[in-house]
């Protein structure tokens, strides 16, 4: 990797540090804090919340119609998403070991605490547990996925892509052969140069 590279996933580190520390101080702002993996908010700010709670009938009664309708459309989604967890929770189960790469925790991925928002009726707790685990079992395969192609391929495309995973960086420049063979053969001599 050239030091350009290895610079820029320096800064982009540092930068994902800074945000985080902005996180925790918002979490301070908002009066919440994380104990055990549980999110504790203090008994003012759950009264607060309590009292802004819309009421189900008047959320589901101020929906427009073309939303009612769409919503079958959208819950429908759960069969591909369970089908996609089982088939990569399998897949990683079965062949990273024999391929010694580690496994992705799932439960970092795939996390539920906003039905603990008491100032969310139970149908927004709903679409909230719906949406958690859609875009973080899409986050989890994109890991499972990450780490076979760094394993497999970790060829950079030709093209700039859209949406690439945390390895990506790291893979070897499209076009350079001599790289991939030191990489796929590091002790074989007729790849040395």
């Amino acid at each position: 990797m050239t030091d350009s590279v290895t610079n820029l996933l320096q800064r982009i580190r540092s930068i994902e540090d800074e945000l985080e520390q902005e996180l925790e101080r918002r979490r301070h702002e908002f009066s919440y804090h994380i104990q055990h993996g549980r999110v504790i908010f203090e008994r003012e700010v759950r009264q607060r919340h309590q009292a802004l709670k819309q009421k189900l009938l008047y959320y589901v009664a101020g929906a427009r119609p073309l939303v009612l309708l769409t919503a079958p459309v959208i819950y429908s989604v759960i069969v591909p998403f369970v089908l996609l967890d089982l088939f990569v929770t399998i897949y990683q189960t079965i062949c990273f070991p024999v391929y010694r790469i580690e496994k992705v925790r799932r439960a970092d991925y795939i996390t539920f605490d906003r039905k603990h928002l008491s100032y969310l009726n139970g149908l927004e707790k709903l679409n909230c547990i719906y949406c958690s685990y859609g875009n973080g079992l899409l986050a989890y395969a994109v890991e499972v996925a990450g780490r076979t192609e760094k394993h497999w391929c970790p060829i950079k495309h030709a093209k700039r892509m859209a949406g690439m995973h945390r390895y990506y960086p790291e893979f070897l420049e499209y076009g350079d052969a001599e790289g991939y063979q030191r990489q796929q053969r590091p002790s074989d001599p007729a790849v040395r140069s």
